[in-house]
């Protein structure tokens, strides 16, 4: 299988962004944007999954 540093990389941000980080997520609801933040988290994964679904399929292809 071949190395693709995009692949690598946009499956480590989206391990990142699983992770829950206690610090931050405190940090959203003492500011009282924690529905906000937890919104923007989904959508950035939903985000990163399609790219990374897309990104999979190019490599294949190659």
């Amino acid at each position: 299988m071949k190395i693709n540093p995009k692949i690598d990389a946009l499956q480590l941000m989206l391990t990142d962004l699983r992770t829950r980080n206690e610090p931050i997520r405190h940090k959203a609801a003492f500011k009282g944007c924690q529905p906000e933040f937890q919104s923007l988290v989904s959508r950035l994964i939903k985000q990163l999954e399609e790219e990374l679904v897309s990104e999979k399929l190019t490599n294949r292809d190659s």
